[in-house]
């Protein structure tokens, strides 16, 4: 199990890959879609969804860490990690559908019914993923391969992302006949069923290689003070909150953008008309850009060899965020223009999606190296929380703005709440970017110290078996 040598194949990739698919399936959904399903679907009121976000991150500052240490105290003949992917799949499809369900209740009912069950969905969220993002980090021991790896894993996401943002405006179309929260719910009937079975896929085509040091002691106490000396996860867990909400707040907007700021348009392409309804308006815009930051995922080996990781992913974060604030200045019928800067924006975030998981599985690398103890399962259960933190933070400052400045769902809005949403498209989220890649100018795991570290625990694992 603890092998150095052995490279992993293609089939491992892919395999371990399609599991963020499945995440994605989800987490986009969420990103994209869930805010507006609460306020324009539902009829909640956009500041109370906001504070639900909120509240409910209280309960994942504990589970996500309980999660991450029970995760590394599992035991079984699959290993740690894997058996997660089986155990926590289902739960995790099954409140997919439920969250995304809009039931005939009052409107207090309406709301407790979805703190419920955001409440689980996170949960059941936590129990699969923190599981799968551990596994990347004991499928191999070897640094750049985890890069490699990391780029096939977002890849992959990014995938999931183009299925969402393809597929579930139409399924819901096709699904509702006119019943729009009846199309919903069926909608992600289909994306949960998918995602299950690609939690499957990866649980059969991996293994794990990497162990905790020989006679190391289970000590949550001790796990918890070695994460919070932990200076790079300080730095990149830190930098993630603030990418998250730039991410989540910018595209948590597009449809506010599109349905009440762009709407209908035409778009003259070389002599050709175009009528672009805001609905397809903002899938193609989507979809573009997610295009590209699949080509910007794909090309994230080659930049961090040459620029280093830290640098590679704090420059795209900083460039997309400049790319982002410049939509404050565009006009609903600068059509080639907000395509133009979407594809910036998000060819910028392909290698910082790709490089911030690999930077936490060396971050675990790290505390190993300095301080003699391993807690994968912690780490990147902490740095989900991180994730999920950002994620949250990002939905419930969009819920409330939107209600500051005077949103009203489904009417012709006013100009405040014209200049709310054209903000939180632009210059709102743009400046946590700025904040999130200025933090990892910091972050001392450069690639030759990597190298290092690699060589050094190389080096103590052989001795170890040798005893």
């Amino acid at each position: 199990m603890n092998s150095h040598s052995e490279r992993l194949t293609l089939k491992e990739k892919i395999g371990y890959s399609v599991g963020d698919t499945a995440s994605n399936l989800f987490f986009q959904t969420f990103m994209l879609f869930l805010l507006y399903f609460y306020t324009d679907v539902v009829g909640l009121n956009a500041a109370a969804v906001g504070t639900m976000f909120l509240v409910t991150r209280i309960w994942d500052a504990f589970n996500d860490p309980i999660m991450g240490t029970i995760a590394d105290r599992t035991n079984t003949r699959w290993g740690k990690f894997r058996p997660y992917l089986i155990w926590a799949s289902i739960p995790f499809g099954i409140m997919g559908v439920l969250t995304f369900t809009a039931p005939d209740l009052s409107d207090t009912g309406k709301l407790i019914y979805a703190y419920i069950t955001y409440n689980f969905m996170m949960m059941a969220y936590t129990a699969v993923n923190v599981p799968y993002s551990a596994l990347m980090g004991v499928i191999t021991p070897n640094s750049l391969e985890r890069t490699e790896l990391s780029t096939f894993r977002f890849v992959a996401a990014f995938v999931g992302g183009l299925i969402v943002q393809a597929a579930t405006l139409a399924l819901v179309k096709y699904f509702g006949g006119g019943n729009e929260a009846l199309g919903w719910q069926w909608a992600m009937a289909c994306i949960s069923g998918l995602a299950v079975f690609l939690f499957l896929v990866t649980f059969l085509t991996t293994k794990e290689r990497v162990l905790p040091p020989k006679g190391q002691r289970s000590d949550f106490g001790q796990d918890l003070k070695d994460l919070l000396k932990n200076k790079p996860w300080l730095l990149i867990g830190g930098a993630t909150v603030f990418q998250l909400l730039f991410i989540v707040m910018r595209n948590s907007s597009v449809l506010y953008y599109f349905k009440y700021y762009v709407k209908d348009q035409q778009l003259n392409l070389f002599g050709n008309v175009i009528d672009l309804s805001f609905e397809a308006f903002s899938s193609s815009f989507l979809l573009t850009g997610t295009v590209v930051t699949i080509l910007g995922a794909i090309l994230t080996k080659w930049f961090s060899k040459r620029l280093d990781k830290k640098n590679t992913y704090a420059g795209f974060l900083i460039l997309s965020a400049l790319s982002c604030s410049l939509f404050y200045l565009l006009e609903p019928q600068n059509v080639l223009m907000i395509y133009f800067l979407n594809l910036v924006f998000s060819f910028s975030l392909g290698p910082v999606s790709v490089l911030q998981w690999a930077m936490y599985t060396d971050t675990a690398d790290y505390a190993e190296w300095k301080m003699g103890r391993r807690a994968t399962g912690l780490i990147m259960a902490a740095s989900l929380f991180a994730l999920k933190l950002g994620l949250t933070l990002g939905g419930a400052v969009v819920g409330w703005i939107l209600a500051y400045s005077g949103f009203i769902a489904n009417q012709e809005q006013a100009p405040e709440a014209l200049e709310g949403i054209i903000l939180l498209m632009s210059l709102y989220p743009a400046v946590f970017g700025l904040i999130g890649g200025a933090m990892i100018v910091a972050y001392p795991l450069t690639n030759t110290m990597m190298a290092k570290i690699e060589e050094d625990l190389t080096a103590r694992r052989l001795q170890t078996a040798s005893d």
